[in-house]
């Protein structure tokens, strides 16, 4: 018989590892499943295969319990019946970084190949938007195709929408990146549940058929028809192949194949004769209503949000870098580290995760995982750092006598870097192996006497700084081959600006006395009580904190930026419902406290206080529609008229070198169901603005799409939001802080979110969540960076991703080393390009390095040796798995040069020689 359609049903489940129940309660259930999973394998040779959603960490978490069940489950692995793969975790990808995207991509082939499988399944079943850069990241890992659930809103053949970049004619589409790469795309136009629990009795099976067929055939290109068998937590159909027996008999016209997404595919590809619709870039549900895209999870719990950037940024850019360095020195790389600490913090990047829109007993446990990892990335930097620090030649500073205290500043980013820097120095130890009394050891401590010391660089200049005496202070080392070895210790705090520091490398300083002194003082970065100024930029605070910025190059002033919004909030995790017809709150005019703070030779700052009332909490009717589970956009309720109060503490410092504003704020919360937000109007005329995202600067429409009819138009950003005009913009760039709004207020005002106070969980149920209103201590932190309109150029992009990296600095010893004190690892060069990171390979052993081309224009790389490696060794070009590919013409020459096309994604291999 011919069939004019094929039904193809993929039996799966969707894991959230934790979301409405804490992550344990989830394990359980995930062990269940998986013994009836293997029990039905075992038992029904026609049960062909179940799909593991993707993700490699239900294995360990599986065998965790269950390790006796291993053999078993690698056998149905090997043979089919369990596709797994391609990644560790199903992570929320705007909300995670590049670099921990790839890392998952890279985790997940590692995993599932010890198993001798890999599904090439581009899947984001429930990603809360899909990212632009998806489809090439997807062809460089030797993937074809991307199966997804949100971000597009398909129209059926019947209601093509013509000329349009956001919507599709069918379920299946063509998703094209920014670079060009194309993909496959398959969309879950009726959910990825639309096959589930499929009845066996002949009368619920024909009604169940007849509409599942028609559902699904409103929306499908061809005849090849998708089902999934399953939905979150689903349990296993272990009847499923009686009741695709029944279907068989009914439907004889229709060919139902208990399927796998390698075989659909591989149909649907065989069988397109329609053309389909192209989709390019960012799949964020443009086209919709608005209030379904889920996108101010980007806000909830902002706390965690801020602890992963700073454990992506510690193993990402600070640790992998710094190893790779000591590896270059002849130390080892620890893999297996890095993999446990990727492996732990990624355990919080799944999309109800890290957005923050689980249960409090979820987000109570990420924050354990968020240290545990960053202790570990620590213990990385710690053992790099001092191993280079140790290979430095600081043999300089012996002309300083014994009391020399040399330190190593570390620049990880990828490109040149000056700014200020704090280290600890130990002036002085006493061990107590040496067996003197304890009071007499801090008496000795105390008697070193710290004045008439300068810090000079390299060269023997006198470098500014200021000195905070931190006393005795109690300290061990742990050696490798003995046992602890306490001490105490004299010990210094120094802060300075390290001018320059070389891209990937180091600049070495000491702490000496007999210095020559600074021929001249420096003129003050202060002018006067409310004004700061260096030689590009003014900052001039009015009465009510706000604050105008000029950059002096080009002239523009930008004008009350800094003042505070409130808002009340009575959505929940997922999405942020102002009240009907509520007044918002902003802090413009109102008086506040201003006073210079800090007045160095290297930075000044002002600090501005704000006595502030907020309402309390939204009112009574909220609670009742909370329970009574009233859709939050149709919610009623307004906020209390009792106050709180909630006052703000602002610090605005600029430093000798800086050429944007430091920009620090914080309060105490005792306010609930509202949201605080930051304003900086740029009066720059644009209809777009850009955004970085993933290995992308995503231009974004100021005025959304007329479909659109929410009255918040938040979006993602990683490191920073841009405004330009022709000959000027602003760069407000963030940390952790994932959320802001173009605001369509003739001002092009660029809001960043700093807290959303919510209350309960929202989605599919009523689940409060009280730890949601993140009550407490907040602290947040910007930079604000104008420029000349072009961030790229300018370089105030590279300046928005360098503020996401912590500077490292060691103390060393005076002592000849390998390493000139004052050197690189790496020189490059590229118009355009934005660096990402430098590992090493686990496989290959080979340094890898990997950037971006921020523009949609062709540009070029130009690499070579620092001085701390005077030749460099083959280098090819990989991909996003790191795979060796064909070396580079021009190998074994002191450099070499890379065509980079439009919005490339550049990976190199270089081999150690």
């Amino acid at each position: 018989m011919t069939h004019k359609r094929t039904a193809h049903i993929i039996s799966h489940t969707h894991w959230d590892r934790e979301w409405y129940l804490p992550y344990e309660k989830h394990h359980v259930l995930l062990v269940k499943l998986m013994d009836t999973l293997l029990h039905t394998l075992d038992t029904d040779p026609n049960f062909k295969s179940f799909y593991l959603d993707g993700q490699t960490i239900i294995l360990e978490d599986y065998l965790q319990v269950r390790p006796e069940n291993r053999e078993r489950l690698e056998r149905y692995i090997k043979e089919g019946r369990i596709p797994i793969g391609p990644w560790y975790i199903l992570q929320d990808a705007f909300l995670t970084s590049s670099e921990a995207n790839l890392r998952n991509l890279q985790i997940g082939h590692q995993d599932a190949s010890r198993y001798g499988t890999i599904a090439k399944v581009g899947y984001f079943p429930d990603t809360f938007g899909n990212i632009g850069q998806a489809p090439q990241i997807l062809r460089q890992a030797g993937i074809d195709n991307a199966v997804f659930g949100r971000g597009v809103k398909p129209t059926g053949f019947n209601n093509t929408v013509a000329d349009s970049d956001y919507e599709s004619s069918f379920s299946e589409l063509i998703w094209e990146g920014p670079d060009g790469s194309r993909v496959l795309g398959v969309l879950f136009a009726n959910w990825y549940c639309n096959g589930m629990e499929v009845p066996t009795d002949e009368a619920s099976a024909k009604e169940y058929w007849e509409r599942k067929l028609a559902e699904a055939e409103k929306y499908a290109a061809t005849g090849q028809l998708l089902f999934m068998n399953g939905c979150d937590h689903q349990p296993i159909q272990q009847d499923l192949s009686a009741a695709l027996a029944a279907a068989r008999e009914l439907f004889p016209e229709t060919e139902f194949i208990h399927s796998n997404f390698e075989d659909y595919l591989a149909a649907v590809n065989a069988s397109l004769t329609r053309e389909l619709s192209v989709v390019k870039g960012e799949l964020r549900s443009q086209r919709t209503d608005g209030w379904s895209t889920l996108v101010n999870t980007a806000s909830a719990r902002v706390y965690l949000k801020q602890m992963n950037q700073l454990g992506q940024a510690m193993l990402e850019k600070v640790a992998e870098p710094l190893a790779a360095l000591a590896y270059s020195l002849g130390y080892e790389y620890p893999h297996h580290l890095f993999t446990y600490a990727w492996k732990t913090l990624m355990q919080n990047h799944p999309h109800d995760s890290i957005c923050g829109c689980s249960v409090d007993e979820v987000h109570r446990e990420m924050v354990t995982r968020f240290d545990k990892s960053r202790h570990i990335a620590e213990a990385i930097i710690d053992d790099s750092k001092k191993t280079i620090a140790d290979s430095v030649d600081t043999s300089v500073f012996e002309q300083y006598g014994d009391h020399a205290l040399p330190l190593v500043v570390f620049n990880t980013t990828g490109w040149n870097r000056s700014g200020v820097v704090e280290v600890e120095l130990d002036v002085d130890r006493i061990y107590f192996r040496d067996g003197m009394p304890l009071d007499e050891m801090n008496q000795k401590m105390y008697g070193i006497d710290i004045t008439s010391r300068s810090l000079v660089d390299r060269d023997g200049a006198a470098v500014a700084h200021t000195v905070v005496d931190l006393g005795l202070q109690f300290g061990y080392d742990l050696p490798d081959d003995k046992f602890r070895q306490p001490y105490m210790s004299r010990r210094v705090r120094l802060s300075f600006e390290a001018a320059q520091v070389p891209a990937l490398g180091l600049a070495a300083y000491a702490w000496v006395r007999g210095a020559e002194p600074a021929e001249r003082p420096l003129a003050s970065l202060a002018a006067g009580t409310h004004a700061l100024e260096n030689a590009w930029l003014r900052i001039d605070v009015e009465n009510d904190g706000s604050f105008n910025l000029t950059d002096k190059r080009s002239g523009q002033t930008y004008q009350g930026l800094g003042i505070y919004e409130n808002t009340g909030d009575i959505g929940n995790e997922y999405m942020y419902k102002q009240p009907n017809g509520e007044q918002t709150l902003t802090t413009k005019g109102l008086s506040a406290s201003i006073r210079l703070t800090e007045n160095t030779a290297f930075r000044a700052a002002i600090e501005i206080v704000h006595e502030w009332a907020v309402p309390a909490s939204a009112d009574e009717q909220f609670e009742i529609e909370k329970r009574e589970a009233v859709y939050f956009p149709d919610r009623k309720s307004q906020r209390t008229a009792h106050t709180v109060p909630l006052t703000i503490r602002t610090e605005i410092a600029l430093t000798r070198s800086g050429q944007g504003v430091e920009w620090k704020s914080s309060f105490n919360n005792q306010a609930k169901d509202h949201r605080v937000r930051v304003l900086f109007p740029t009066d720059l005329t644009t209809a777009v603005h850009h955004a970085d995202s993933i290995f992308e600067i995503a231009k974004r429409d100021i005025e959304p799409a007329a479909e659109w009819v929410n009255p918040s138009n938040a979006q993602h950003q990683q490191a920073f939001v841009d405004v330009s005009g022709e000959l000027a913009g602003l760069t407000v760039a963030n940390l952790g802080l994932n959320e802001y709004e173009v605001l369509r207020d003739g001002r092009n005002t660029i809001a960043i979110t700093l807290l959303r106070s919510v209350a309960e969980l929202g989605d599919w149920g009523v689940f409060p969540t009280p730890e949601a209103q993140c009550l407490g201590e907040q602290s947040f932190s910007l930079s604000i960076i104008p420029h000349n309109g072009d961030g790229t150029e300018s370089g105030a992009y590279a300046a928005a991703y360098q503020f996401q990296v912590p500077w490292t600095v060691s103390q060393t010893g005076v002592h000849e080393g390998t390493l000139a004190p004052n050197v690189s690892q790496f020189n490059w060069e590229g118009s355009s390009l934005a660096f990402s990171s430098l590992k090493v390979n686990e496989q290959s052993g080979d340094l890898m390095l990997r950037w971006y081309n921020m523009k949609p224009n062709v540009t070029g790389l130009k690499l070579s040796a620092g001085v701390a490696a005077p030749d460099l060794g083959h280098a090819y070009k990989s991909d996003v798995l790191e795979q060796p590919g064909d070396l580079l013409a021009g190998q074994g020459e002191s450099f070499y040069q890379v065509p980079v096309g439009p919005c490339e994604i550049l990976t190199l291999g270089v081999k150690l020689k």
